[in-house]
């Protein structure tokens, strides 16, 4: 209501300021003053009532507009009711910008796609001299050679890395959710992982227990070997704990360096490394954050505790929730 009475405040000053002028002009000539009061009153009337129309005007179409601003683009053309030429101004440049935000969201949109298609061909290509450079290894047994293996499985997993980022804002997603095995997610992590458990002396404490849950096991096991891999990278001597609790919560617990406490609350967000990451150069702050990512996805929770120079507890709640399904 004040909004309008500012933007509609001139013609009421304008009658204002004519009555005046009408007013002292009659008064000079010593004219009666009932010859202007009586047609100034009829005009502030009309004037009035003309406000009144205009006003209730204003805001039908001020609704109206807040309606169709919460609609898709494609309705726009309910603006052609108000055929005002300031109203079809307004609507031709509303008009031109929707076209320049679909032209630029499609390009967007292409570059997007030409990055996901360049970077599955790119995936795919390179497993092929990864897996010979995997073979000629595999044919002999050798410090080096061991060594070597272990830096080409850390080469698979930032190739796993690079497609899984890819994929995780993708507006096709393969989750399929269903019983899953635990024991058998976990035993499979831990195979690709034994070299590294016996090359740096670590021990593995894990006690399989039967039980299923609702989850994607695909996406669940890169879940779980993020989580391995940074206890591995982290834990220079000691054990590595994986528990599957009565609640449903998997925990890998190690005895590593710890997490500094500052860096915890933000120890999920995307490219952050925290202090040990800044120590290790090949950290990349992507792990944890496309962890978080998957297990909003896939209905669970994960959290950190950690304790420096004692170790790290990365809790996963593998209880599903309804939403997921919806």
């Amino acid at each position: 209501m004040k909004q309008w009475f500012r933007e509609n405040r001139r013609p009421f000053v304008l009658l204002i300021v004519c009555s005046g002028i009408f007013a002292l002009v009659f008064a000079l000539y010593d004219l009666p003053m009932g010859a202007v009061i009586y047609p100034c009153l009829l005009c502030a009337g009309i004037l009035f009532l003309s406000g009144i129309r205009h006003l209730i005007l204003s805001r039908r179409k001020h609704r109206t507009l807040e309606a169709l601003a919460a609609l898709p683009d494609s309705l726009l053309q309910q603006l052609e009711s108000y055929d005002t030429q300031l109203d079809l101004d307004y609507r031709g440049i509303i008009t031109a910008l929707t076209q320049r935000e679909e032209a630029r969201a499609g390009e967007i949109s292409r570059k997007l796609s030409d990055s996901m298609d360049y970077y599955t061909t790119w995936v795919h290509q390179i497993k092929t001299p990864i897996a010979s450079m995997r073979l000629l290894l595999e044919k002999e047994d050798s410090p080096t050679s061991r060594q070597l293996s272990e830096e080409l499985f850390r080469v698979e997993q930032y190739v796993q890395m690079v497609m899984t980022y890819q994929r995780l804002d993708s507006d096709s997603t393969d989750y399929v959710f269903r019983q899953t095995d635990v024991d058998a997610v976990v035993r499979g992590v831990v195979r690709k992982f034994a070299a590294q458990f016996i090359s740096k002396g670590i021990r593995l404490d894990y006690v399989p227990r039967q039980a299923n849950v609702v989850t994607d096991e695909k996406w669940l096991s890169f879940v779980i070997e993020q989580l391995l891999s940074n206890a591995l990278k982290y834990t220079p001597a000691g054990c590595i704990t994986i528990r599957f609790l009565d609640n449903d919560d998997l925990t890998i617990t190690d005895t590593g360096i710890g997490i500094a406490p500052e860096d915890l609350p933000r120890i999920f967000e995307k490219g952050y490394t925290g202090y040990n990451g800044r120590t290790d150069k090949r950290a990349s702050g992507l792990g944890l954050y496309l962890c978080r990512r998957i297990c909003d996805a896939l209905g669970h929770k994960i959290s950190i505790r950690s304790t420096p120079g004692v170790g790290t507890t990365v809790s996963i709640s593998l209880s599903q929730k309804e939403q997921v399904f919806e």
